[in-house]
């Protein structure tokens, strides 16, 4: 292949929008890699049949018979093999060493269990772990300074963890975060339809969350939020999940009737398009895509601070959205979720300082630093 038209591995635990943040983080990159020329294969352990791109798919099938931590081994060990000396740049979102580009975009391990704190038995217990060994050798390999090879962080905040855990090595790794396309607003008749499909009530307020898992996301936090808003305020829960079932269940019958849950879907879309405010107290979120998402949509966003929520450095408070001082401030949420409620100048002027956040985070920029890396690469290899 030439420069101008690459062959790009893709290696990505599960390829569709509808798994989480990074996976649709997958698919919007690669969309913008093909429609530029390059060819691109997928090898991954699921491909979700209504991902509406559609690409060559290497299955790499590891039984749910091993631990996690085994499977993790395995499938590294067969994406490696499977893509040696075989294509232009093997871009890689899984922990191992089969990637010439590494994204990172969660919580280092080697963070998670040497520099953050924690009880020094829990410590002492991981050093004799395998489960934590085999973790820790993994994100070795796959950060291991070598030619021809990068890391990426997909934020700010895990660039910083990244060289707090492995010193100089890791100082200065390039920093993509993830980008958006700007929606295309729907028929309003739909949007009627939906929230009465739903069963929220006209003229009432849908807070909208979506989320992989709603508990880590800050699902308590709205509905104690919601013990205290007014009935008039409903929220929508889009990836709604057992535990998540389960901890509306246990809320009070006023509040669970104002709670619609709905399963995880590739089709996001229209519930961005029914709501009216997104809220994300996350307490784990390396970056954020959904309420980068959310603000494509037009929706005012509500959400956690750093280091909780690494798209808050990316947003400027009470200009591009509502941001709280800690994401359990049930009295903080209950406040900014009445002032969008009331506040039309506020709302005017987030969805203002939302289209400049909108402006640095598009695809084609993104795809273009990855591009950029690649012709790195490719250059260090002659």
């Amino acid at each position: 292949m030439t420069d101008s038209s690459l062959s790009i591995a893709f290696v990505v635990d599960r390829f569709g929008s509808r798994f989480g943040g990074a996976e649709a983080y997958g698919v919007s990159l690669m969309r913008e890699l093909v429609a530029a020329g390059h060819q691109v294969t997928v090898f991954a352990r699921d491909y979700d049949p209504a991902c509406e791109l559609k690409l060559p798919y290497r299955p790499i099938g590891v039984s749910t018979r091993w631990p996690s931590w085994v499977r993790v081994w395995l499938f590294a060990r067969r994406a490696a093999r499977a893509t040696h000396a075989r294509f232009d740049i093997v871009h890689s979102h899984m922990n191992g060493w089969c990637g010439d580009v590494e994204v990172i975009h969660v919580t280092p391990v080697r963070f998670r269990w040497r520099v953050q704190p924690m009880p020094h038995f829990k410590r002492s217990l991981s050093r004799l772990s395998l489960r934590v060994r085999t973790y820790l050798r993994l994100e070795a390999l796959r950060v291991e300074t070598r030619p021809a090879h990068r890391v990426v962080a997909v934020s700010d905040l895990i660039a910083h963890q990244l060289a707090q855990a492995y010193g100089p090595l890791l100082a200065k790794v390039p920093v993509i975060p993830p980008g958006v396309s700007l929606a295309e607003l729907g028929d309003p008749g739909e949007r009627e339809a939906l929230r009465s499909r739903l069963g929220v009530p006209q003229g009432a307020t849908l807070c909208l969350m979506v989320a992989r898992n709603p508990m880590r996301k800050g699902l308590p936090t709205v509905l104690k939020a919601l013990e205290q808003l007014p009935a008039e305020v409903h929220l929508l829960v889009v990836g709604a999940n057992a535990a998540s079932r389960e901890c509306v269940g246990r809320s009070s019958p006023e509040v669970r009737r104002r709670v619609h849950l709905e399963a995880e879907t590739s089709r996001v879309a229209p519930y961005y398009q029914a709501a009216d405010v997104f809220v994300h107290p996350t307490l784990n979120d390396s970056f954020g895509m959904a309420p980068l998402e959310a603000m494509s949509f037009g929706l005012p966003v509500v959400l956690s601070p750093m280091p909780w929520c690494g798209f808050a450095q990316y947003v400027q408070a009470g200009t591009s959205a509502l941001v709280l001082s800690h994401p359990e401030r049930v009295d903080e949420l209950v406040q900014a979720v009445l002032q969008l409620r009331t506040d039309a100048g506020l709302r005017q002027r987030l969805e203002a300082g939302a289209g400049q956040v909108l402006a640095r985070h598009a695809w084609p920029e993104v795809a273009r630093q990855y591009l950029n890396l690649y012709r790195e690469i490719l250059r260090e290899r002659m």
